[in-house]
């Protein structure tokens, strides 16, 4: 074990050196907001508790949550370990630090946002371990008064300290600004004590006994208020009331008492007194409505809690943008690869399952080929518990860019190669491994999803490779890059012909492929012939050639693997045919929808007891029961963008007997580019979405006029979408610059809602999950091989009062309006027929008189041309003239 161990922490170093030079610069976030500068919060993993001896609950507990952790140590784990050591955020401060030994603190109630914390000076860590002493005396005073009540302190007279306020009082006071005018007035002596007589004269007779002083404006003086200060005073109203209460501290007391009873006369008495019957008889009828109230609903529930709905998320409801909450990255890939499919574990929460391919053009990958081959293709598991290990990998010969979960068993995969071949998986043998992931507090409990450093990942460390049960035959498959994969329900089989016949194992047994081959193939994976008794020796042979590894539950298919039936999209006049690159069929509404989970694991237990894919010969041998009225047509994205609405049933040819493809029922060009989605709505099972080239198209099925909504072109091409697993008016799109467009169409039915940016590169791949009914995420994958799980916020995860008929009254009408607008094509058209004859009429009108005119004006001198001759001749045998120009016309136009 231990040159294994070796070998892999050899191979691990090489791969974060990225990593590393990218996180040296990084400052280490310490608690200076809360008032602690000298605390640095840290995430350590078990493996690190390990090394360090201070796990949870056994080294560090509530009696002793410390740890002195030597300087050396931690070096010698930076060494080792390089960025992936957990003490790499706080390098700087254990390089910086004074001492030899450093205080490690368990953080148990995660005051500081992580488990563990490190104190990074001398001071802090004496401060810790030695905390200040308080008196006795005080502790038992405060053991006596409760927390919540006041204490009165006597005031104490201070001396007075100016504080500037008496210069404030100088500038508010009211001091004289203006020099002072003294006037003296004088008179003679000798007029002191004259008598004085009043009389009336008019002012304006005499010289200078009337002045006007009218005001001007003078221009040379100008005063402007630029300030004005004003002061006021609030006095309130003030009103003296005393109180005085006696304080005692609280003591234990016990009182013994014995009831006081009436006596059987005194029983008696009141029992026939007409007070007490009266109050009985008024007091009943209120108390039977009481008590009938409180059975019909809850008398002591609080409205107001009731009102508004508990938030569970990182963020409130006027959050509109998705939140990253993780991402993962293959490390330890020696190529760089993009990541071509995901898909949610459907019964685990927090495992999802990603392919990834070589990022190399067709030339590139056909030169590179020797060396290709010595890579493994793989599909990922990985675990919100653990971002860097995946728990699971699956082997395939070629790169995967396609593959989907058995609805009936999910330890069942099924995925599509570049190729051309199918290839199939069990790993029921993993499923435990698998299943004891800690996922956020164990699955019975799903109210929120916890934190990634909350979430510890397993002791085991070591990659699992799960190698192939089976894979289809060459020759007979595919030629091409599968490029979708569909299950089929559990409710119906196929044959040959494409008629529709009850399952007769119960179990999802076919699939469908479509590859850029023009084929779409139905593949059974239960064997079609009984198997032939062989001899002992091919059955030794063949037992020595199994690897002990790999599953027998597909062992009949392996290298044999034919499809069922294909069908080919023939363009009709011309000998090509269409290139699907995804399809819809009329059932997949029924895998997709979401479904209960407890639901979803007890089938998944029930599959397990019975293995019905350890003996798919059961149900061979039960006659086929036809299904009438059974919808065989589906959607088909292709190439050069279009969308055909076709059917999967074969008809034979007329004169050569053999079997055919029907011609397709409609097609439409309405994207200009290649199709990346086609999917039905989880609401309506009617309504398509598309997305390829520069735009995203609605349709409805039985519509065949046209999309009901068409966007215009994009700055950027898209690339792949999906509708909202919980609101019916919302999709999301995924462009080549790696924006994401939210489309609401309750909110804009032109442009998207708003656009976020994801990453700098393609996105290649969306798909959402509900967690809980208060925690959404949505699975964002990109062209460089990483996997963004961003949450989604609550105005996009719950829909709005009467959201679904809003929607459905929207497509109503668009429904309406393709119908007008075909009726308007059609009259214009009828009158464009009727306006083209009356002008061809028209022409004829004048044209033929002055025929006529030209011939009888020269008489037997006039040699007519044989095509007059021909003319007369026709309109002497009673042949309308303008007939044979109105055909001449109608066949220029």
């Amino acid at each position: 074990m231990a040159p294994k161990q070796k070998k892999k922490s050899s191979r691990g170093k090489k791969s974060p050196k990225p990593v590393l030079a990218a996180s040296e610069d990084m400052e280490p976030v310490n608690m200076e907001s809360m008032g602690h500068p000298e605390i640095y919060p840290l995430v350590l993993t078990t493996k690190t508790q390990e090394i360090f001896s201070c796990q949870i609950d056994e080294d560090v507990t509530d009696e002793q949550p410390y740890k002195l952790i030597n300087k050396e140590d931690i070096f010698e784990d930076l060494r080792n370990r390089a960025a992936v050591s957990d003490f790499h955020p706080v390098k700087k401060i254990v390089q910086e630090y004074p001492g030899n030994e450093l205080l490690l603190v368990y953080d148990r109630d995660f005051k500081y946002g992580l488990n563990f914390y490190l104190i990074g000076t001398e001071e802090g860590k004496e401060s810790y371990l030695n905390p200040p002493e308080v008196p006795e005396e005080q502790e038992e005073y405060k053991e006596h008064i409760p927390e919540d009540v006041y204490i009165y302190k006597l005031p104490v007279s201070k001396p007075w300290v100016s504080l500037g306020s008496e210069k404030e009082i100088e500038e508010e006071s009211v001091t004289e600004s203006t020099k002072q005018i003294t006037y003296m007035i004088s008179r003679k002596r000798s007029e002191f004590g004259a008598p004085i007589k009043f009389s009336d004269q008019n002012a304006s007779s005499v010289k200078d006994a009337y002045i006007e002083c009218t005001a001007y404006p003078d221009k040379n003086f100008t005063l402007k208020q630029l300030e004005k200060d004003v002061g006021m005073q609030v006095i309130p109203q003030i009103k003296d009331i005393s109180t005085q209460t006696k304080w005692t501290y609280p003591k234990n007391a016990t009182t013994q008492y014995y009831p006081r009873e009436f006596s059987e006369e005194e029983k008696e008495t009141l029992k026939q007194s007409k007070p007490l019957v009266d109050f009985l008889n008024n007091a009943s009828i209120s108390v039977e409505i009481a008590l009938q109230q409180n059975e019909i609903m809850n008398t002591f529930i609080d409205d107001w809690k009731y009102l508004a709905e508990e938030e569970g998320t990182f963020g409130d409801k006027t959050d509109t943008h998705l939140k990253e909450y993780q991402s993962f990255t293959d490390l330890h890939s020696p190529t760089e690869k993009m990541i071509t499919c995901v898909s949610w574990h459907p019964t685990i929460y927090g495992l999802i399952a990603v392919s990834v391919a070589v990022r190399l053009s067709f030339e590139d990958r056909v030169h590179f080929s020797g060396k290709l081959l010595l890579q493994p293709s793989l599909i990922l598991f990985w675990s919100f518990s653990d971002p860097i290990h995946p728990q699971l990998m699956l082997e395939s010969p070629d790169d995967i860019f396609c593959f989907k979960f058995c609805p009936s068993d999910p330890n069942i995969i099924a995925g599509g190669c570049i190729n051309g071949q199918i290839v199939m998986w069990d790993i029921t043998a993993h499923a435990d491994r698998i299943e004891n992931i800690k996922a956020g507090g164990g699955r019975s409990k799903r109210a929120t999803l916890k934190p990634m450093f909350l979430l510890e990942p397993e002791s085991n460390k070591e990659a699992m490779y799960i190698r192939h049960c089976a894979v289809s035959s060459i020759e007979n498959g595919h030629k091409k890059v599968i490029t979708d994969i569909h299950w089929l329900s559990d409710t119906f089989e196929i044959n040959r012909m494409g008629s529709v016949f009850e399952n007769r194992s119960g179990i999802c047994c076919q699939l469908v492929t479509c590859s850029a081959d023009c084929t779409i193939c139905f593949w059974d994976i239960r064997p079609q012939k009984l198997l032939t008794p062989q001899t002992t020796e091919k059955k030794k042979e063949e037992s020595i050639e199994i690897p002990f590894d790999v599953p027998s539950t597909f062992l009949h298919l392996d290298l044999s693997w034919k499809p069922l039936t294909k069908v080919r999209l023939s363009k009709g006049e011309t000998s090509l045919d269409y290139c699907p690159t995804k399809i819809s069929l009329n059932e997949d509404h029924l895998l997709c929808k979401t479904q209960d989970k407890m639901l979803a694991q007890s089938k998944t237990e029930k599959a397990e007891e019975m293995n019905p894919y350890h003996n798919l010969e059961s149900g061979m041998a039960n006659l086929l029961k036809p299904i009438d009225d059974f919808c065989t047509k589906f959607f088909v994205g292709t190439e050069e963008g279009e969308v055909i609405y076709t059917d999967w049933k074969m008809e034979k040819d007329p004169e050569t007997g053999r079997l055919m493809s029907k011609k397709p029922v409609s097609h439409h060009t309405v994207h200009d580019g290649t199709v990346h989605t086609i999917q039905r709505s989880p609401f309506y099972n009617d309504i398509i979405l598309t997305v390829g080239g520069w735009n995203v198209a609605i349709w409805k099925e039985g519509v065949m006029t046209g999309p009901l909504l068409q966007s215009c072109c994009a700055p950027k091409r898209y690339t792949s979408g999906h509708w909202s697993l919980t609101r019916p008016g919302v999709f999301y799109i995924g462009r080549e610059d790696g924006y994401i467009d939210i489309w609401d169409l309750l909110e804009k039915t032109h442009e998207p809602a708003q656009s976020q940016n994801i990453c700098i590169t393609m996105i290649t791949y969306i798909k959402p999950w509900i967690f809980s009914s208060k925690q959404q995420f949505i699975a964002i994958a990109d062209y460089y091989g990483t996997l963004h799980i961003l949450e989604i916020p609550w105005t996009l995860s719950r829909p709005s009062t009467n959201e679904m008929a809003s929607v459905n009254h929207y497509f109503e009408r668009e429904v309406k309006h393709l119908e007008y607008v075909e009726q308007r094509k059609k009259i214009r058209e009828q009158e464009k027929k009727e306006m083209e004859l009356e002008m061809a009429k028209k022409k004829v009108e004048i044209a033929v008189p002055s025929h006529r005119a030209l011939s009888s004006k020269r008489g037997h001198h006039v040699q007519v041309p044989a095509s007059k001759k021909r003319e007369e001749s026709m309109h002497k045998d009673k042949v309308p003239l303008h007939g044979r120009r109105v055909k001449k016309l109608r066949a220029w136009l």
